[in-house]
């Protein structure tokens, strides 16, 4: 009891104090958490080009693009250093992956390449030229390079000729996380122009070529 009336009698000021020291401890104990950075694949790139695509006159479909199920997610799985993963809760994809590459790789066909999306523009007389993208890797190694790495498989719209090809795309990222970010959608950008020479040639009746595969470093 004796304590307890020797400390009711300390000083208002006193009091106000150690008040004002607990406070900030406690703000400090708790912390502020990190902010939650998003991130897009979609290719803004595209504004910076000079003139508009001339139309292509393919009509196109893109199939759901499939991914690898672990890095289906918005948020980021990256390899380390030491090859191991880990999992970004803070650096986010503005939707989940196969979302993200799907439009990504749609704006690239249509507005940078000049196809015609059959599903909002239907062109009469014109069959669609399916296309379907199969993700085997989306590696993202931060301060060092993004990668891609897949098959597409193209069947034109007359059915009688088409295209597979195996490619792998790699882009420097050395620094940020920004930057990373801005690697995969250059790798996404180089990737539709490659289906958008495909599906052109496919159209005039030629062979499609395949892109040459980045060599690793």
């Amino acid at each position: 009891m004796r304590l307890r009336l020797q400390f009711l009698r300390r000083p208002a000021r006193s009091l106000r104090r150690a008040g004002l020291v607990l406070g900030v401890l406690a703000l400090v104990a708790c912390g502020t958490p990190p902010p939650t950075h998003f991130h897009s694949l979609m290719p803004t790139e595209i504004a910076a080009r000079s003139g508009a695509p001339a139309a292509s006159g393919v009509v196109v479909r893109l199939e759901p693009i499939r991914v690898p199920a672990q890095v289906d997610q918005a948020q980021w799985l990256v390899q380390l250093g030491d090859d191991s993963m880990a999992v970004l809760e803070q650096e986010r994809w503005a939707s989940p992956l196969r979302d993200e590459f799907q439009q990504a790789l749609l704006e690239e066909l249509i507005v940078g390449q000049g196809a015609i999306d059959a599903r909002t523009q239907p062109a009469p007389g014109a069959a669609a030229s399916r296309v379907a993208i199969d993700v085997r890797r989306f590696d993202s190694l931060p301060g060092r390079e993004a990668r891609i790495q897949g098959s597409w498989t193209i069947t034109a719209g007359d059915a009688r000729n088409g295209s597979r090809c195996e490619w792998l795309i790699r882009e420097a990222a050395p620094g940020s996380f920004p930057a990373l970010a801005a690697a995969h959608r250059r790798a996404v950008v180089r990737l539709g122009a490659a289906i958008g020479e495909a599906l052109a040639r496919l159209r005039r009746g030629e062979a499609a070529s395949c892109p040459a595969l980045d060599n690793p470093k």
